[in-house]
């Protein structure tokens, strides 16, 4: 199954509300810092509600080390970015597959768009609104991979 990965998270509702996502799904959370908050602050939690017990979390202190553990476990990196090269409904999703989020302020690092082995945009119909809430982007994509892979039930 996909995992989902966010590269230095900002706000802690967001990364909670995802952790939700991920405990509801069943589906590995990543966190690479560094995070624009603690693990244990109270916003973060709230967000999660009580699920936190049901999220496969892991944290990784920074790129190297997140890195590291994907050249082990192998498996394409997705990035999910405005400026993605594909629409993410028309890309073909593998089970292995990583789903990278950058962060609320800045997106995803260039380094880690490069390393990328593709990455897609979800289209947004008003030019002015430049982007979606970091959690719905994660649902929407977590969801698209989910029913591609047959994983919905």
């Amino acid at each position: 199954m996909p995992r989902l990965v966010l590269v230095s998270p900002q706000i802690p509702p967001n990364t909670g509300n995802i952790a939700r996502t991920c405990a509801a799904t069943g589906t590995e959370l990543h966190l690479v810092g560094p995070l624009g908050f603690e693990l244990s602050d109270r916003y973060l939690k709230r967000a999660g509600l009580d699920y936190w017990p049901w999220v496969n979390l892991h944290y990784h202190i920074d790129l190297q080390a997140f890195e590291t553990v994907h050249r082990q476990l192998g498996g394409r990196l997705i990035g999910f970015s405005v400026s993605g090269r594909f629409n993410y409904i028309h890309y073909q999703f593998q089970d292995d597959d990583w789903l990278l989020f950058g962060s609320e302020t800045e997106g995803l690092p260039p380094a880690v768009l490069e390393a990328c082995d593709a990455t897609v945009y979800i289209p947004m119909e008003q030019p002015k609104v430049r982007s979606l809430n970091l959690s719905v982007s994660a649902a929407v994509g977590l969801f698209e991979a989910r029913r591609q892979l047959g994983y919905l039930g």
